[in-house]
């Protein structure tokens, strides 16, 4: 069999980019992280994933990163099954997709422009082509005036700014949000959401796990609700109702 061309293979992908066919996960302690979970996400969605701490979301985003694999079942992302993909491919499988996490996760001793060079570096890009698309990232997201600070000079709404910037300079299939918005005030998370849903527009497919109700009320996207570890709802336009009240009590 010949060597693998990932982004090939990736760009002849159409829909779905991520399937997950009666995956479940158990854990060396038993623990069921899911159960028997199945659903699609196709090219250009947006998808909103909420539950309570526990509920399944972090394997979920763990096994589309091909961090962990089924116990049984099937994930596909982008048309590759996980389970199967050689350890040295995993990278350049990877590069399709961008993620961005709550802690922003920047390198505290580079500026602006060499956080979001980082991603391009790793590709072994171009010199020109590098600074063409970190100062193209810089100016979607609102920072061309701060191609030269650090992120200790920066707001938290911006530092996420430039997380965001270095998981979309590779032009990723998919983006993955893992509470974007958990440590910043309701301005700068709005301004995230915003970006995002810009982002969408442009073709990316956005997966953004939160517990933000005001949020996914607000934006009326795709919302897939878990719950120890199943998926007890996935609507195509809605809220964030479906998920325990303070009574412990689910919401229709």
């Amino acid at each position: 069999m010949g060597r693998i061309d990932i982004n090939r293979e990736f760009n002849k992908i159409e829909a779905p980019v991520v399937c997950f066919d009666n995956v479940s996960k158990k854990y060396d302690d038993n623990t069921e992280a899911l159960s028997d979970v199945s659903f699609n996400i196709f090219k250009g969605e947006f998808v909103f994933v909420v539950g309570d701490s526990g509920s399944g979301k972090s394997t979920m985003i763990k096994m589309i990163l091909k961090e962990t694999v089924p116990s049984s079942g099937k994930v596909f992302v982008i048309g590759h099954d996980t389970k199967r993909l050689r350890r040295k491919v995993v990278s350049k499988f990877r590069r399709s997709l961008g993620v961005v996490f709550q802690d922003f996760r920047l390198l505290k001793d580079r500026d602006v422009f060499e956080n979001v060079a980082f991603a391009q570096r790793v590709i072994e890009a171009d010199t020109e082509s590098m600074r063409q698309k970190v100062t193209k990232m810089l100016e979607l997201v609102g920072l061309s005036d701060k191609v030269r600070a650090y992120p200790k000079e920066l707001s938290g709404g911006q530092q996420q700014k430039v997380a965001m910037a270095r998981a979309l300079v590779n032009n990723p299939v998919i983006l993955l949000a893992d509470e974007p918005t958990g440590n910043l005030d309701p301005t700068s998370s709005r301004e995230i959401m915003h970006l995002l849903e810009e982002i969408n527009k442009r073709g990316t497919t956005v997966v953004v796990v939160t517990h933000n109700q005001e949020i996914v009320d607000k934006m009326q996207k795709r919302v897939i609700v878990l719950n120890n570890g199943r998926i007890i709802r996935d609507e195509a336009k809605g809220g964030y109702d479906g998920v325990k009240n303070e009574t412990g009590i689910y919401l229709p």
